[in-house]
Order: structure tokens, then sequence, then C-alpha cells
């Protein structure tokens, strides 16, 4: 069977685009989470969307499940195939197929750069909003899939928000268009059920997004203070002064240690605890009165120093060393692990400190690097995946740092997803008459799962053992343990 798998897939996509050895395979064993591994048959790389339907179909037929992936970016394990899956690559379906600037719409493959959407259409005076720390390299159809977020989600929300339409190809490959893509928009919002289901119900083969027109002016402003907790009370103060910030993002001191030593250089002071970025856009009239409030909010809360870029250049400095965050603790640690939670803005301070507390506890480095005006946090885990034992410990801390998240009212995912990662943390949100009623919407659609099985759902049995094995902050929050150093 997997011989004539094989042979039919080299006839659809030619056996050029089907990628069997062990080293060619080796960049597909794991997306950018490298906690989990597996060795697909093979790779294959489709050029349209009849081919992704055609391999879709061959799959089926052979009963052999099938992983979607887009540029490996995700940190969930949503792209790491079970040893023996097909890996259904879409890098090479990266057409912008039309652009609509008067209706503010575009229509693209589900390879397109994120980025490069928006160059696109700049001519036109548009862009598309969603924009992920990878968006110089993420795919479009690969935010439809982890309905990622980005900086700028406080005020223009995340991938569902921008998504008008969708045509995908389901498990066993009919060809389904819903939304604005399809041939009628009321009933059933499938598109909206597809934004964040991880590949699992099917392969998403174009994308009708919605532009935005650039904003007349943009204003940002940059504001440091002594500890984290000054600055979570900044963060309150802004929004409820009603100053509508684009966005509000945040790095503690162990972060910005780690931006330094990269590639950004901003200066950022040594007794500074963490820095706080807001930036504002839209009209004009009126921007710098929202710029002022903020940083008079920031003031209020013991702020040691503010400002507003007076330069471009200033202010793309300034962005460039946040969204090089991630990428900087390679400066501090052999490897890095990033969690990913979601909280109430209003329990910054209480979450930030018991992931402190759970860093202590499990005796490892951690750095804060937040989406901070919609509660979107990402402590950075580092850690010697050489020293025996420690990629568990990570694994453990990131489990109850979620706890934490969902302990004050929040859930396990923000915008990275759920893949293999969090699959039984899912438990920590949801009961199991909760999970089979979404497994059961699952298998209307691909009832033999082989749709990137075995990501997303948890393992059946699981719930009691997980909400057992919850951090409990009472039992913990006073460790005094020391946290390990990160290597330099």
């Amino acid at each position: 069977m997997t011989a004539t798998l094989l042979e039919d897939l080299g006839r659809i996509v030619g056996t050029e685009h089907v990628l069997r050895g062990r080293a060619e395979l080796l960049p597909y064993a794991a997306d950018a989470n490298r906690m989990f591994r597996g060795m697909p048959l093979c790779a294959v790389c489709p050029g349209s969307a009849d081919e992704v339907r055609a391999v879709v179909s061959a799959c089926h037929r052979a009963g052999v499940g099938f992983v979607p992936r887009g540029a490996g970016t995700g940190l969930s394990g949503g792209a790491t195939p079970g040893d023996g899956q097909v890996v259904i690559s879409l890098a090479r379906l990266r057409a912008v197929r039309s652009v609509d600037p008067v209706g503010r719409t575009a229509v693209v493959e589900p390879g397109v750069i994120n980025a490069q959407l928006s160059r696109c259409v700049a001519p036109h005076g548009l862009y598309y909003a969603p924009d992920p720390s990878s968006q110089s390299a993420c795919t479009i159809g690969g935010n439809v899939a982890e309905n990622s977020g980005g900086a700028h989600c406080l005020k223009y929300g995340v991938t569902t928000n921008h998504i008008l339409g969708l045509e995908v190809v389901l498990a066993d490959g009919t060809l389904l268009r819903t939304g604005a893509l399809g041939p009628r928009c009321h009933g059933y919002d499938l598109t909206g059920l597809w934004c964040g289901s991880e590949g699992t119900l099917g392969i998403v083969t174009a994308i009708c997004v919605r532009l935005l027109r650039r904003p007349g002016a943009v204003r940002t402003a940059l504001a440091l203070f002594r500890c984290v907790e000054d600055a979570a009370e900044a963060v309150e103060r802004v929004t409820a002064a009603g100053a509508i910030p684009a966005a509000l993002e945040m790095m503690d001191r162990n972060a910005m240690t780690a931006v330094e030593r990269g590639a950004y250089h901003v200066g950022y002071p040594d007794d500074a605890g963490a820095v706080l970025l807001m930036e504002f856009d839209g009209l004009a009239p009126g921007m710098e009165e929202q710029v002022e409030v903020s940083m008079a909010q920031c003031r209020a809360s013991r702020v040691t120093e503010v400002r507003a870029a007076q330069r471009e250049a200033e202010r793309t400095l300034w962005w460039n060393s946040r969204k090089a965050a991630f990428a900087a603790m390679g400066h501090m640690a052999r490897a890095y692990y990033v969690a990913d939670g979601v909280i109430p803005r209003t329990r910054l301070t209480q979450v930030l400190g018991q992931v402190a507390a759970i860093g202590r506890e499990y005796r490892l480095w951690t750095a804060n690097v937040f989406h901070a005006g919609d509660g979107n946090l990402h402590p950075l885990i580092a850690y010697d995946p050489s020293v025996a034992g420690e990629s568990e410990r990570v694994l453990a801390a990131g489990s109850a740092m979620l706890g934490a998240c969902c302990a004050a009212g929040g859930a396990v995912s923000g915008e990275h997803g759920v893949g293999l990662e969090k699959r039984d943390d899912l438990f920590l949100c949801f009961d199991e008459g909760d999970m089979a009623v979404q497994r059961g919407v699952h298998d209307l659609f691909d009832p033999r799962d082989l749709a990137n099985p075995g990501k997303m759902y948890p393992l059946p049995g699981r719930c009691a053992e997980v909400r057992r094995a919850v951090w409990d902050p009472r039992a913990h929050v006073q460790s005094t343990a020391a946290a390990v150093s990160p290597q330099a």
C-alpha cells in the first residue's frame, strides 16, 4: 500500500516534488517547537489546489494520515508529523490571485508570506492587519490554521477577524468553499470554524482576506519602569483612561537583557525592570492627545522614563527589538521554550508573579515577552536539552504556567495553538463532555481522523489527572529556590 501511495503521489505532483530521503525529510520532522519530532513517510509539495485535492484523495484511499505545513514557524507542534504520515507542504501555493482595492479584499493562496501581502497591496494604500512576530516568514495559511494574533491585535483583532471566506479540501478530497468564496454567506459560520482548527478539518487552498486602509498617522512611545508590577499597572491605567492603543507590548528585565545581547541595541538601562511599548494609529487629529494621556498614565504608575519616538528610525528600532525578543533568547541559552497563555488584562500582576514563582519552583530561568494589551503572555524558558530530565521539567513548568492562566480566568492559548504541546492542557479549560462535543464536530468532517491526526484533541480519560496536577500557587508562591543562570 505504501509503495502504491508513493507512486500515486509522484504521478500527481511529479517525482521531484515528493521528498523521501532522510536528509530531505529532516526539515519536516518538526515545526519551530523542537520538543516534538516525527519522521514522515514523505513530504509532498503540490503546485496547485487541484494537486492538493488529488494528494489528499490519494492519502484517503490509502488510509494514511496527512499533515498540512506552511513555513514551519508554528510553536505548538501543530505541523509536526507522526511517524509514517505524509507532510503536505503548501509552500508552492504562493500566488496573490486577486486584489480588489475598492472592496478592500484580496484572494491569496496559503503559501503567501504574511508580510508579503502587505507589500503587495501597499501601492493601493492598503495593508493586512494581523502581524505575528514571525510575519516576515509565516504564511497566511498557517495564520488561519492557528488563528494567529500579533502585536496590533489589541485594536484590530486576530486572524479570524480578517478572513472573509475560504476554499478548503476536506479529508476525503472534497472541495468546500465558505463565506465570500462560497455561493452564499448565510447559514453556519464555517469560515470561523476553520480559523484555528489547526489542519484537523482539512487543508485551506485559498483565502479571501479583509484589507485595511493605511492609517493617516502613527505614534509610538516607550516607557521604562523599575518593575513589572508598575508596568502592568500602567497598562490598566492606559486602557481605563479611554485611550485606544493599536498595541501595548511589554518585556521584562531578562527579555531586555537578551535583546541587548542580540542584533538590536536600544540601550535599555540596567536598572529597568520592564519596558512598555505603546503604539497609536488612526487620524492625525487627536493623535497627540492620546499619546499624552497615555504617557501621563505611565507617570502615574511610577514610570522612570517615557518618551515618544521622534524619528521613524527610532520607532523601527523599538519594534525590531520587540519582534526579535524570541530569537534573542538564543544568546542566553542553548535552547528555549515559548509558553503561550492568555489572561484578563486586570490579572497581569498576579499571574506574572505566579509565573516567576513557577520558574523558581522548577529551577528554570525565565523571561517574559507579551502582548500586554490583550493579556497574551509568552513566558520564555531557557534550558539545555542535553541535560537529562531538563526538557521534561520545562514542559511541566509550561503546563503549570498555563494552569495559573486558567485559574485567573484565562485560557491555554492566545495565538500559538494547541498542536501536540497542549492537547492534555485543554482539560484545564474544558471537561470530557466539552471535548466530546468538539470532537463530534471534527468527526463530521473527518470521520477517519486522517487530517493532522493526533493534534488538538486531548487523550481520552486524562481530564481528572491533568486537573489534579495543576500547580497550586498557595503551596508554592513563597518558594525561595534560586533560578538557574542561563548560559552566556
